[in-house]
């Protein structure tokens, strides 16, 4: 079944650029099936109507509501990559493992400190709809480590660093969480200051195994851990 986003459900119309794809790519006709999302957690079942390339109608024949819905909340604050390519990657997995914000944190030993949204929302809908996700994450731009600690709260705060210390495994503190903020940092890791202004706001240090992964892998095994033996409500 093709699937098309459409943020604005009541329009009953495809974006110009989805229009394309299913009228000149898909060859779509009147009366052919599809499924639109939009990205809150509406699962729609269609029709095309009027296969236009540049403004392709529908109507909707069933829908879900709260589709896929999980139980638990899960955002991740991340510093991007200097590579960039592998950012991209660790937000396509996040997306189809199952995610719900995404906030790219500027740290003191990042070596990337500019992205563009814009490439990344992209990402975040193709890989939500070839992972049929009827919720979309949220990304938030591109903020301070001492911002994200300012601006955002959740029941359960954890920080995966490599310092050496204590630090539970983060499968180990997850039963009974259900709103989940997770730190990760840069390359070079945290600095020693951000590990403890971390801890002082609140924060736990986490484990995420015994290897020592890279920034965008830790990312998506954060995101597999946290995912484990949870099921949609």
């Amino acid at each position: 079944m093709h699937i098309f986003y459409v943020p604005n459900i009541a329009s009953s119309l495809l974006s110009e650029e989805e229009s394309l794809h299913a009228v000149k790519v898909l060859r779509l006709q009147a009366g052919d099936a599809i499924v639109v999302v939009d990205g809150t957690g509406g699962y729609h079942q269609a029709r095309i109507t009027l296969p236009h390339p540049k403004h392709c109608a529908f109507e909707i024949t069933e829908t879900i509501h709260e589709y896929g819905r999980r139980n638990y909340r899960l955002h991740i604050a991340i510093a991007p990559t200097k590579n960039i390519e592998r950012f991209e990657w660790f937000l396509e997995k996040a997306v189809e493992i199952g995610i719900d914000t995404i906030t790219p944190v500027l740290c003191r030993y990042s070596e990337r400190k500019i992205i563009k949204n814009e490439r990344l929302e992209k990402i975040i809908v193709s890989a939500a709809k070839q992972s049929i996700k009827a919720y979309f994450p949220v990304l938030n731009p591109l903020c301070t480590f001492d911002e994200l600690l300012k601006k955002h709260e959740a029941k359960a705060k954890f920080i995966a660093h490599c310092y050496p210390g204590d630090k539970a495994l983060l499968k180990d503190q997850l039963p009974g969480q259900d709103d989940i903020l997770l730190l990760i940092g840069p390359e070079g890791d945290f600095s020693p200051e951000e590990v403890e202004k971390a801890l002082q706001n609140g924060f736990q240090p986490v484990s995420l195994g015994e290897s020592r992964l890279r920034t965008e892998t830790a990312g998506v095994v954060a995101c597999a851990i946290v995912g484990c033996g949870s099921s949609p409500q």
